[in-house]
């Protein structure tokens, strides 16, 4: 094996799945038309992408609380009365 070959080996990973989770990926990529690898990655890449996103709302949310940027649990009910009245 070449170089090329050796790295192209060492950088995949395989993954297995139940064969219940196994089955539905295969039935979902065959209804999109697509292969299951191809949908397995896209739904690993949009997790880390989705779960990014989470831990900077709640660093968000965090630094807000720190400044004292909050409503208390009273506040949120009676704006949520108000949203349901009109």
């Amino acid at each position: 094996m070449n170089q090329a070959t050796l790295m192209k080996e060492r950088d995949r990973m395989e993954v297995h799945f139940s064969p219940e989770t196994e089955a539905r990926l295969t039935r979902s990529a065959a209804q999109q038309g697509r292969a299951a690898n191809d949908l397995a990655q896209e739904i690993i890449t949009r997790f880390f992408e989705d779960e990014a996103r989470f831990v900077e709302a709640v660093k968000r949310g965090e630094a807000a609380l720190d400044r004292g940027e909050y409503l208390t649990h009273e506040e949120i009910g009676q704006r949520l009365r108000r949203f349901l009245q009109s």
